[in-house]
């Protein structure tokens, strides 16, 4: 990378470092396990993890930590709930700023006048361009809710 700004995993790895300084375990653990995800992920793909991997890894293992935080809640684990919560919001550090709902539909709303759809069926007509305009900037289930609402319309 000829940039001077670090890549994801070098930024990640800058604040591993800031973490074993500052001696906070919990966000060196959860930063080494995001570390190591990026690792795999990199040789998974066989390139440099780039912005787009990393938000794919980061709401991948935020996903992870809520639902656990959700089981450990079910059987009275409080603390061990709290802890995944924890860790879930460091990760969410990681994420890019989200689009707005706003934007989002605006984008829909353009695509689908554009392209004359409507209804349900038309839903994987307007989820991949949606997806690709905004990348890492909004998620899945936020887009498909919204492309629902606008294709009822």
């Amino acid at each position: 990378m000829s940039t001077s700004q670090p890549g994801p995993q070098q930024r990640v790895e800058q604040d591993v470092k800031q973490a074993m300084k500052a001696g906070d375990k919990e966000r060196l653990s959860t930063l080494r396990m995001l570390l190591a995800e990026l690792t795999n992920e990199r040789i998974r793909s066989g390139s440099e993890v780039d912005e787009e991997a990393l938000a794919a890894v980061v709401r991948k293992g935020i996903k992870q930590r809520k639902d656990a935080a959700e089981q450990f809640r079910k059987g009275g684990r409080e603390e061990s709930a709290a802890k995944e919560e924890r860790e879930a919001v460091t990760l969410e550090e990681y994420l890019p700023k989200q689009a707005d709902e706003a934007e989002i539909r605006a984008f829909l709303e353009k695509l689908v006048a554009e392209q004359g759809l409507s209804g349900p069926s038309a839903i994987g007509k307007v989820m991949g361009p949606t997806l690709k305009h905004f990348g890492a900037r909004a998620d899945g289930a936020t887009v498909n809710r919204l492309a629902r609402q606008v294709l009822k319309g």
